[in-house]
């Protein structure tokens, strides 16, 4: 059965053409905006990594790695779920000094993700990772680099509200931040899911700081999964807009202060991953040799959804759906792309 919703008298703001000129010009706009806020620069980054590495992130831990074996080599691969990890690792590398990091495009496959407007098998991102002090490692921290995150989305907007005159229907992001923690959440609003949660509170604050998920609740579970390897589930976030269109919180970031030594040694033991602590990324960090850091993934596809007006994410990317949501789109007048 399909998922897809489409929202009444619904019609695209651009045509198919405008539409691919302006995914490319936010590209450019927002890359050199957040660049310029955060002091990143742009590296390369894989589309795979050895299994045996530990790089490859985890996610939930349900979710399936597309998985192959490189005979050249004699090595399995996988097919990157995020580079939360592998930035660190490049950090540490390419001897970044602290108040600097990186930017790179990451291109997933996320063969278990069930699609629907804003869910894809394909996942693009922009991952970015700095480095930071042990000073640092604050909620202020996280606070202020959010905000600048946030002034590079609504520049962004305006930008191309300037060249394509249509986006000027699209309502205008906010730049006032609003905080509030899973338990706060949860506390508010004991008889919701954590989703419908993010939606009561996003309605009216819709430019949302959601921090600290990953671990358990009062109410003994978690507000959302986190991997137990890379985010501080004390120190961590997702930004969340409220998507008018669609009428439901839009979660657009997830990042945070990530792990040291200490943080992880607690999270595996928590989520029952301690095997891991034999991986040499996980070695390292144990070890508190590689460098603290701050970082995140900022969905590509989502930004330009919710900045051109788009109520399906096939609109601005190419991926694969099933019969119904083609036909629900085709009978709505939707091109997928």
């Amino acid at each position: 059965m399909s998922k897809t919703y489409i929202p009444k008298d619904y019609a695209p703001l651009l045509n198919l053409y405008d539409t691919q000129k302006a995914i490319s010009l936010l590209h450019h706009v927002f890359e050199d905006t957040l660049c310029g806020n955060l002091h990143l620069r742009r590296v390369s980054a894989p589309l795979f990594v050895e299994a045996a590495s530990g790089l490859n992130d985890n996610l939930n831990g349900v979710e399936r790695p597309v998985s192959f074996d490189v005979p050249a080599v004699g090595r399995d691969a996988q097919v990157v779920h995020s580079l939360a990890k592998w930035k660190r690792m490049a950090l540490y590398r390419y001897h970044f000094p602290v108040g600097e990091g990186l930017v790179t495009d990451m291109n997933a496959i996320r063969r278990d993700e069930i699609p629907d407007n804003l869910h894809s098998i394909y996942v693009d991102q922009w991952d970015w990772e700095k480095v930071i002090a042990p000073r640092d490692r604050t909620a202020e921290y996280l606070k202020k680099t959010v905000q600048s995150i946030v002034d590079a989305m609504v520049d962004t907007q305006k930008t191309l509200q300037s060249v394509f005159s249509a986006l000027s229907a699209v309502p205008l992001i906010s730049r006032e931040v609003s905080v509030i923690t899973t338990q706060e959440l949860e506390d508010k609003y004991p008889d919701l899911t954590p989703k419908e949660r993010e939606d009561a509170w996003t309605r009216e604050h819709p430019t949302t700081l959601l921090m600290q998920i990953g671990g358990k609740l009062k109410s003994g579970k978690p507000h959302d999964g986190r991997a137990p390897d890379y985010d501080d589930w004390t120190l961590n976030c997702d930004i969340l807009l409220w998507n008018d269109l669609l009428g439901r919180a839009f979660e657009i970031s997830s990042m945070g202060i990530r792990v040291d030594s200490k943080a992880l040694d607690k999270q595996l033991k928590l989520a029952g991953c301690d095997d891991r602590r034999e991986l040499t990324f996980h070695k390292l960090l144990l070890a508190d040799e590689l460098p603290l850091t701050i970082g995140g993934g900022i969905g590509q596809s989502r930004l330009s959804m919710i900045l051109l007006g788009k109520a399906h994410i096939g609109e601005v990317q190419a991926s694969i759906w099933d019969d119904e949501t083609i036909e629900s789109c085709t009978d709505a007048g939707i091109i997928l792309l």
